[in-house]
């Protein structure tokens, strides 16, 4: 009952999380409502992987599959298996990126030169800012999971299994 999730430990700041609202939707949706969804919901599974965030994962899964990401990317990303192992339907240049802008900036201490460059050149310099924002603000919700311990409403399934 309630407010769960996230946003219900963020009632504990209202004020932070009347600053984290309008974020969280131009991230996730655009400043028009326009972003593409397939996109957005691969980085925020990439994202939720690599920080091990169950909570995070099981909540996206069904809405990347209602974005229309295909299963085998969901099944690549949450078995964090290597991207060119073998080509998958709609795994292409940005779908790759994606995935590999996510794993470099949760677990490694900068983004690569090339992970940079092809990002840059496939989504320019906003759009790198704006993976990077979703990126970071998933971390921030994962954060504020551990911090409150957090967890899917009892009787949900959780679909990641931690690695």
């Amino acid at each position: 009952t309630g407010l769960r999730g996230p946003v219900g430990m963020w009632m504990y700041s209202p004020r932070m999380a009347e600053h984290i609202f309008p974020a969280s939707t131009y991230l996730r949706y655009g400043a028009d409502g326009q972003r593409d969804q397939r996109l957005t919901e691969l980085a925020i599974l990439a994202t939720a992987r690599e920080l091990n965030s169950q909570y995070e994962w099981s909540a996206h899964e069904n809405l990347a599959r209602t974005a229309v990401l295909q299963d085998e990317i969901i099944d690549l990303v949450r078995s964090g298996g290597p991207l060119t192992a073998a080509p998958l339907p709609g795994l292409d240049e940005r779908e790759q990126t994606i995935v590999r802008v996510a794993r470099e900036l949760v677990n490694e201490p900068k983004l690569s030169r090339e992970a940079f460059e092809t990002a840059q050149r496939l989504f320019g310099n906003e759009g790198l800012v704006d993976l990077a924002g979703l990126v970071g603000y998933y971390t921030f919700v994962n954060y504020t999971l551990k911090t409150f311990d957090v967890q899917r409403a009892p009787g949900t399934q959780l679909l990641l299994p931690l690695h």
